[in-house]
């Protein structure tokens, strides 16, 4: 029976959810609004819907308990009642090597396309070794965070300690499994969550004491902060349209130490002149608003409710924000283009557009391959 009450559980949320949040939200407010759920079983709804998402729409001739069998005999290396009842066969794999596990299903399920896991796979842009990135979506990320160079020993023992297993990946990006609660063990403001590709995007900033930098699309400031951790005596102008991430960016400049900045709210897609008339960067960097395709492993739900009409709408919006921006940038400075998408419509495209249109030229363009960095089985 306690499987037929996980699969009704699964079920029932399954259908309350219409993808117009995203699952991380959506889930808090349906288990309050669900009260009679215990942690037992918002424990099981949560893996059951996260591992449902995760197979995108492989196998649709299959009925949904079917297909969550499938998908949470990938996503995870511990077995689950509903993976008993359905696929018997497959327990003595589940701590089976990914590949072994995927070659099986698809002896199983002949049918089963691994493109079929990433439904807009035509779209990626080329560099992207789609096979890996296709397997990555049955791996939950791991939690990263930055620290500074100086406090990551101290850092390092703290987590030891706490009996966290923790891995360090560079000088100052710590590795840690996904859902690790940090506020206990960890001082605010002693580092930063910022997953690791993110991190990687500093390696293109190269600011000057005295400079002035313009994080224009800022949102929680995560860029600026690794911007200030590089060096600290820069002038910053923060901006973002939306108001209430500015005020989150506040709470985490003052825990970070940044007293000093300037900070606007800006619409980019307008003429800002009579704002920022008077103002000439010495970099700017614009972590455009994007489809955020290359970051659904943390948010699979989006491999279902994901329209593709966006990726056009996006790539229009990217192309006239660097259109409004350029004009405010100090000649021979750096504008660093970044976005979360795994399009080409939204990376290659959109450079090609800038150096073609606006008088930029390409110093260096990488896409980074974070599906090849330390992801761990969901569990």
């Amino acid at each position: 029976m306690r499987v037929e009450h996980q699969l009704r559980a699964f079920e029932q949320a399954l259908k309350s959810y219409d993808g117009n949040l995203p699952l991380h939200r959506f889930l808090p407010t349906y288990f309050k609004q669900n009260k009679q759920m215990g942690s037992f079983d918002r424990r099981w709804v949560t893996r059951h819907l996260y591992s449902f998402f995760r197979l995108g729409k492989a196998l649709p001739q299959l009925n949904s308990e079917q297909r969550l069998s499938v998908a949470d005999f990938l996503a995870h290396d511990t077995v689950s009642l509903i993976v008993e009842k359905n696929l018997p066969d497959f327990v003595a794999k589940i701590h089976a090597p990914f590949e072994e596990k995927l070659q099986f299903v698809k002896s199983q399920y002949p049918d089963f396309n691994l493109e079929d896991v990433y439904p807009p796979h035509s779209f990626l842009s080329s560099d992207v070794d789609k096979t890996a990135f296709y397997k990555s979506f049955f791996s939950q990320p791991n939690l990263f965070i930055r620290v500074s160079a100086e406090d990551v020993s101290t850092i390092l023992s703290k987590l030891q300690n706490a009996n966290i297993v923790v891995e360090q990946i560079s000088e100052t990006a710590l590795s840690l499994p996904n859902g690790t609660k940090l506020e206990t063990i960890l001082e605010e403001g002693s580092y930063q969550v910022q997953d690791l590709s993110s991190q990687h995007t500093g390696s293109y900033f190269k600011p000057n004491k005295y400079d002035k930098w313009w994080d224009c699309c800022a949102a929680s400031g995560g860029k600026t902060l690794l911007l200030h951790s590089l060096e600290p005596v820069v002038e910053l102008l923060v901006t973002d349209l939306r108001e209430s991430v500015l005020l989150n960016l506040d709470e985490r400049f003052k825990h970070a130490g940044i007293r000093k900045y300037h900070k606007k709210e800006l619409d980019l897609l307008k003429n800002n002149d009579q704002i920022l008339h008077h103002y000439a960067f010495d970099g700017i960097i614009l972590d455009a608003p994007c489809t955020g395709s290359g970051t659904w492993g943390r948010t699979p739900e989006m491999l279902t409710f994901f329209e593709e009409r966006k990726i056009s709408q996006f790539a229009t919006i990217q192309k006239v924000i660097v259109q409004n921006l350029v004009k405010y940038l100090k000649p021979g400075k750096p504008l660093i283009y970044i976005t979360c998408s795994a399009f080409s419509a939204e990376n290659e495209d959109v450079i090609r557009h800038i150096t073609e249109t606006l008088p930029l030229t390409l110093e260096s363009m990488e896409v980074i391959k974070g599906y090849e960095k330390m992801q761990i089985p969901c569990l």
